[in-house]
């Protein structure tokens, strides 16, 4: 080897080699970082019911009497607006 090309810098592998050779080492990062996976089906179905009955008595509330009226009468006085 001549002095020459013991000055210049040996070629690494291109990016895409480094990319790969982090891969692994960021996975298992990212897989200890994640814990929980998410819920499971009958969490699902719990929150689906809980859901499902939050709307019913919203839906209720929205369409009583005293609602229904005071909801028209701010739909009206916003019709009423001059222009």
């Amino acid at each position: 080897m001549t002095r020459r090309e013991a000055q210049q810098p040996r070629a690494r592998g291109t990016d895409r080699d480094r990319t790969r050779a982090r891969l692994p080492r960021l996975r298992r990062r990212t897989d200890a970082l994640s814990g929980d996976a998410g819920m499971v089906t009958s969490e699902y179905a719990m929150g689906l019911i809980a859901a499902v009955g939050f709307a019913g008595l919203l839906y209720k509330v929205v369409t009583s009497g005293q609602v229904r009226a005071a909801l028209q009468a701010v739909v009206e006085k916003a019709l009423d607006v001059p222009f």
